[in-house]
Order: structure tokens, then C-alpha cells, then sequence
């Protein structure tokens, strides 16, 4: 009867082949987000650098460079959103914390993440918008690049943050101790 016992304890503790697939994937999107915000922010020292020295010594400079400087740090902001929107480390005012119950807290927390995740999504449907007006009307950046491949991030890295805070939502409704609900005040 005893083995019986710890076998069922056991059952409940070792994951599902579906919950560490999950976690693989997490661990790959979040190793995949975080290559991309390094790759964006050394490549734009790197330019910024490079348009730096040439002006200096040159009198010169990339043509394309600037603008190229400037759509990286769109997609830069939007990358470092995505991240911070991943941990629930994204700017917020917890003033609710201090004067409700945990109950009523992990109710707020989940009112504010699907608030969040409308508009979000709302900036995702008015950027696919705009992307698709500047594919429409032919724009270009750079001489010669379609502006709706550099624009396309707007739709995307706004969608992917609605998601996120929708799956924020769900685990604080079916486990309301998330990790996230943990952290302590002023992280």
C-alpha cells in the first residue's frame, strides 16, 4: 500500500511529456527574443560607430544609415517590450497591491493583463493597417527597400505582447501563485 502511495506522489510531481515540450519551446523563444535584442542593439553601436568615425575622418557616411539607426531602435523597443512583457517585468504602478486582499489582487492583476492585451491588440490591428497602406502606396526606405518589410515589426511585436499578456491572464486564473504574482515590491 505504501509503494502504491509514493508511485501516485510521484505521478503528481513528474512533469507531463507535454508540459517539458512546452517549457522546451519556452526556453527556445526566450533564448530566440534575447539573440535578437543583442544582435539589434551590437549591430547598432556597431553603425552608429562606423557613421561616427566616417563622418569624422571622412566627411562621409552610409547613405542608408541613419535610417537604418532609427528603424533599429523600433525594432529594438518593440524586441525589449516583447521581453519585458515575457517576465511581467514591464513598467507598472502596483499601488493596488498595498491596500488589497491576494485574492482580490490576483483579480486585478488579471482585469489590468487582459486590459493590456486589448490594446495591445488594438496597436497590433492599426500598425497591420498602416503596414498594408505602405505596401499599397509603394513606400521605400533606404533607396530602395520596401518600408512595409522594415514596418512589419509594428503588427507583429504588437501581437506577440497582446498573446503574451492573454497567457499572463490564464495562468494567474488556473494558478494564481505564478512566479510573476511573486515578485517581490520594486522589482
Amino acid at each position: 500500500m505504501p509503494t502504491a502511495q509514493v508511485d501516485r506522489q510521484m505521478a503528481a510531481v513528474k512533469p507531463s511529456k507535454t508540459s517539458t515540450l512546452f517549457n522546451r519551446l519556452e526556453r527556445a523563444g526566450t533564448l530566440a527574443e534575447d539573440l535578437v535584442l543583442l544582435i539589434i542593439l551590437v549591430s547598432m553601436i556597431l553603425l552608429a560607430g562606423v557613421q561616427i568615425f566616417l563622418r569624422n575622418f571622412f566627411d562621409a557616411s552610409l547613405f542608408w544609415g541613419d535610417e537604418m539607426l532609427r528603424l533599429m531602435v523600433l525594432w529594438l523597443t518593440l524586441a525589449g517590450g516583447l521581453a519585458a512583457s515575457r517576465m511581467d517585468k514591464h513598467i507598472s504602478i502596483e499601488v493596488l497591491d498595498r491596500f488589497l486582499p491576494r485574492g482580490a489582487q490576483i483579480i486585478a492583476k488579471i482585469i489590468i493583463d487582459l486590459f493590456t492585451a486589448s490594446i495591445c491588440a488594438l496597436f497590433a490591428w492599426h500598425s497591420a493597417r498602416f503596414v498594408m497602406g505602405s505596401f499599397e502606396f509603394g513606400d521605400v526606405l533606404m533607396k530602395n527597400t520596401p518600408a512595409w518589410v522594415m514596418q512589419s515589426v509594428l503588427p507583429i511585436g504588437f501581437g506577440l505582447m497582446a498573446y503574451r499578456h492573454v497567457v499572463l491572464a490564464i495562468k494567474r486564473i488556473f494558478d494564481p501563485a505564478t512566479p510573476a504574482d511573486e515578485k517581490g515590491a520594486g522589482q
